[in-house]
């Protein structure tokens, strides 16, 4: 047999090998290295043995399935102590997910962080054994019986709710055994860098009406300092939390009156609000038309475009006039009736209308998460109706204004090009042209992207962009779908230049994506601290005392005149209590006066970024603050932060 390798060299076998023995064949460093395989495009387990012809990449740590494996077989370990050390606990699942993994237990005795120590500690035992994994299957009556006696109901209904003919595979490690689909390194010796996180509770399988569990967060790594890395950068990310920051700041608050159902306060207003001027600025320039569709709209409608049918379970729903409707999760099709609200030729096209919809989306209360995952939020939509001949310069235009938004935020970000999903509607050929269209304006912008498969949207494939933030985190917001169907299922035409009607084809588009996740992300991004033309309130004057204060007053006013957000302390406090107030509440600048200020006319700059600028006019301060606002300038950070406390 012959294996064709990651970087197109073969290696040749007379005899069947393990992925594992092939990796020592090709480099004893490899085979220790090792955590798992992809095998013809699927990652599998290095157990598993090859008999035929086949391409093979050998993954490792450093590669998303390798890290995969490596956390998944680290999930083992701790429920491997979990049990050791509480024998009545039952297990649930165990999954690596991204940067870690996790283990759903039912305790009786609820755990508490108090126990992660000692669980850390009984995993450190069982990584020194250096325990053999091992892999083996059974009959589903034999596998089923085989928990019973170990009394671990969840298991038995995993298996319960395979299919048939499904193979039902174990995975051991010393005494402990666990149903697992793998794939697990080859022992448990590797995993020497871990750490258990957090507690939360989690429903079984997802859901409220079962029995809430333990979920026990942890992560690994290869390395001690990868991980001292990650678990700083995981302090720095609490410091961030939106939902802290957001309460801190007076930008919004979560009621139980609404749960998901975020209120926007005043500050938090004056920043959407900021955002949705650079949103319209941009598409305007971009040729885009601002439209607004109805917040609901009646079934036939919902059951036209497909929604109805595949996404009906995350709608809201209600009957007037004995008819149902649907509060819209989507803008989509209230676009389409804007689109045919008067004929259409082909010299109207591109056209591209852009929308600020609210839309209204049942999310379970389990997953509801501050700003980042809400039942309403305002999507910044645009739907794009061309030729087949438009479609690669409408898709690299979308493409470069979603680039311009994310370079003025400082995210950096990755592509990803979403296929055919098995919940789809539309034929082969649809899909084919459709997912052809965006990845050819991928080639063409020369950007680099990597194939999600299946997890396009039902109706069409899509391009969708992962931001990276300050700390090194991602966030799926930007994305382009291409979409074949919808002008299929409405009906929707233009007359072509041969003067016979055509079918348009429909670009769905955002570059924020949800409003309210994206102040999320700014939030966690600047840490609260936003660039000047962004924060809510952009200075704020500070009178040495109240001698002053009608000077200050007077300097608030020309400020308020020149466009800029501006508040004054009035209090009776110390300038140095002000100051520091002030720089809690992120302001980017602080002008104080005193007696030489106002003698001369003049303002004492403080700012966030270069601590004491200096005394300075007001006019040439309000001139040098409005360019910043202006260009949206983000300043760097060049003061010292010992400097900036004192």
């Amino acid at each position: 047999m012959i294996i064709t390798l990651k970087d197109g060299s073969q290696k040749e076998y007379g005899q069947p090998m393990s992925v594992i023995d092939i990796a020592a064949d090709i480099s004893e460093g490899l085979a220790r290295v090792a955590t798992a395989a992809e095998i013809n495009g699927e990652v599998e387990d290095l157990r598993t043995v090859i008999d035929q012809d086949c391409e093979l990449n050998i993954l490792t740590f450093d590669s998303e399935g390798g890290a995969a494996a490596f956390r998944h077989t680290t999930s083992h370990i701790m429920a491997q102590a979990i049990k050791r050390l509480y024998p009545d606990v039952k297990l649930a699942i165990g999954p690596s997910i991204a940067d870690g993994f996790y283990y759903d237990v039912d305790s009786e005795t609820p755990l508490t962080s108090d126990d992660l120590e000692k669980i850390e500690k009984e995993m450190k035992k069982i990584v020194k054994e250096g325990l053999a994994i091992t892999r083996f299957t059974k009959p589903r009556q034999e596998a089923i019986e085989f928990f019973k006696e170990k009394n671990e109901p969840y298991k038995v209904e995993l298996i319960e709710d395979l299919p048939e003919d499904a193979e039902i595979s174990f995975y051991q490690q010393g005494e402990f055994v666990d149903l697992c689909a793998g794939p697990h390194l080859m022992s448990t010796k590797p995993v020497k860098a871990f750490k258990l996180t957090s507690l939360a509770g989690a429903y079984w399988r997802g859901s409220e009406k079962n029995k809430m569990l333990t979920r026990i967060y942890g992560t690994s790594y290869t390395k001690k300092a990868d991980l001292e890395t990650y678990l700083t950068r995981l302090e720095e990310a609490k410091k961030r939390d939106h939902r802290k920051l957001g309460k801190q700041l007076g930008l919004f608050m979560m009621r139980d009156e609404g749960p998901g159902f975020p209120f926007f306060l005043p500050k938090g207003m004056i920043l959407k609000n900021t955002l949705l001027d650079y949103w319209r600025e941009i598409h305007t320039k971009a040729g885009y038309v601002e439209i607004s569709t109805p917040i609901m709209l009646n079934r036939q409608l919902w059951e036209t475009s497909g929604h109805w049918d595949h996404y009906k379970e995350n709608m809201y729903t209600t009957v007037i006039d004995e008819t149902d409707f649907a509060i819209k999760p989507m803008n989509c099709p209230g676009g389409i009736l804007v689109y045919q609200s008067e004929p259409r030729s082909y010299r109207d096209l591109p056209l591209r209308m852009g929308e600020l919809g609210l839309v209204h989306r049942h999310e379970k209360s389990g997953q509801l998460h501050g700003l980042m995952r809400v039942r309403c939020f305002t999507q910044d939509d645009a739907h794009i109706f061309m030729t087949p001949e438009q479609i690669r310069d409408e898709i690299k235009g979308v493409a470069k204004l979603i680039d311009s938004v994310y370079q003025l935020f400082g995210f950096k970000y990755h592509v990803e090009l979403s296929t055919r999903p098995e919940n789809s509607m539309g034929s082969d050929e649809d899909w084919e042209m459709a997912t052809d269209g965006l990845r050819s304006a991928l080639d063409d912008l020369g950007l680099d992207y990597v194939v999600n498969e299946g997890d396009g949207a039902f109706y069409g494939p899509k391009i969708d962009f992962h931001l990276e933030d300050s700390i090194g985190r991602t966030w799926q917001c930007g994305t382009i779908q291409l979409d074949f169907q919808l002008p299929l299922r409405f009906n929707c035409e233009y007359t072509g230049a041969d003067g016979e009607k055509h079918r348009p084809i429909m670009i769905h588009r955002v570059a924020f994506g949800s409003i309210e996740r994206f102040i999320g992300i700014l939030i966690e991004h600047f840490a609260g601290a936003f660039p000047t033309w962004l924060s809510p309130e952009q200075v704020r004057v500070l009178p040495i005392s109240d001698k002053y204060l009608a000077y200050a007053e007077q300097v608030n006013e020309q400020l308020k005149e020149a466009g800029i957000r501006t508040g004054i302390d009035a209090r009776s406090e110390k300038i140095g209590y002000k100051i520091r107030e002030s720089r809690l509440a992120k302001v980017p600048y602080m002008l104080v006066v005193g007696a030489k200020e106002e003698e001369e006319g003049l303002v004492s700059v403080r700012s966030r970024f270069a601590g004491d600028e200096g005394q300075k006019e007001l006019g040439a301060f309000i001139a040098a603050i409005n360019e910043e606002i202006k260009t949206r300038t983000a300043r760097e950070v060049t003061v010292q932060e010992e400097e900036q406390k004192n």
